[in-house]
């Protein structure tokens, strides 16, 4: 199976894997999830745009740009019981005698680690924000949210199973209790929500919106990039978020206008403005697809820690 395929199967399952995570023993099937990620996309007036597109180039590397670095970073999680991993992206002119605040980015279903780098490309969108002065310099960290000893992809026949699922929402633990703290220990962080913000795409978007909000002790930033169905209630959620407050400093939610799964951002976008909560809300032309989510990386990055 080309990677392509891999990854459109599993953006249409997701339609179902809300009912993987909420009822375990939930009949899950690929005719069913392509069925509903088949749905017609209906959109509102207010779905659309909040920033024009990218230039062209920026999501690829260029020859003379600056680069920062991205290393392998390894600590031991008292969830797993294991030594889990994750890539940190350093800035550009990285001085370990500054402190940095933090970005995490969340990853896919089927993903790991190496998603955001490898197919969003997240480190070329960051090096190229960097070079042109338009981000705070920040560290950036890219862990792999699926809390299982054994955290390694599935095959496309396993992605969308209970045990899968459970790992991603057990990430919630693992990230408050064992990855920041080790990051913090490891790096010179600014160690203060104000200067911790959180991300991801798809499955990731999901956990970004449930973990970010539900915890505004931790972070100040939170961003749910073309959320899943294991995103939480919508009501929840922007009761979570009006509750914090001013502790809040930015929500950013986006999604595709091509993308089947976009009435799972609707709906917190309608929660969000009927409980007055301020926060971003872009709707670009795309599925669910990397294209989208660079885009919005370009656009969250530029926002933050301001």
């Amino acid at each position: 199976m080309t990677d392509n395929l891999s990854r459109i199967l599993i953006a249409a399952a997701l339609c179902a894997i809300g009912n993987v995570v909420h009822a375990q023993d939930a009949d899950v099937n690929a005719d069913r999830a392509r069925a509903n990620f088949a749905r017609p996309v209906v959109l509102a007036a207010d779905d659309v745009r909040a920033f024009a597109a990218p230039p062209a180039g920026f999501a690829d590397a260029h020859a003379g740009t600056a680069q920062g670095k991205v290393e392998p970073f390894t600590y031991q999680s008292a969830v797993t019981g294991t030594r889990r991993a994750a890539n940190v992206w350093l800035p550009p002119g990285y001085d370990k005698t500054r402190r940095y605040p933090v970005l995490y980015l969340l990853h896919g279903i089927g993903g790991n680690q190496d998603e955001w780098r490898g197919y969003v490309r997240a480190n070329d969108v960051l090096d190229n924000l960097a070079a042109a002065g338009r981000i705070v310099p920040m560290i950036v960290v890219m862990p792999n949210g699926r809390a299982l000893a054994d955290d390694r992809s599935p095959p496309p026949d396993r992605v969308f199973t209970p045990e899968n699922a459970a790992g991603f929402a057990r990430f919630e633990h693992d990230l408050l209790e064992s990855l920041i703290p080790a990051v913090d220990a490891a790096y010179p962080t600014l160690a203060d929500s104000g200067h911790r913000a959180l991300g991801g795409l798809s499955m990731g978007g999901g956990q970004a919106l449930n973990f970010g909000l539900k915890h505004p002790q931790a972070f100040a930033w939170v961003a749910g990039f073309s959320p899943a169905p294991n995103t939480e209630d919508a009501a929840k959620l922007a009761a979570e978020a009006h509750q914090a407050g001013g502790g809040l400093k930015l929500l950013y939610l986006s999604c595709g206008n091509r993308d089947g799964l976009i009435n799972v951002a609707q709906g917190v976008h309608r929660q969000l403005k009927a409980q007055g909560v301020a926060h971003v809300w872009n709707v670009d032309g795309y599925g669910h697809d990397r294209d989208s989510w660079a885009e919005n990386l370009y656009h969250y990055a530029q926002l933050l820690f301001r």
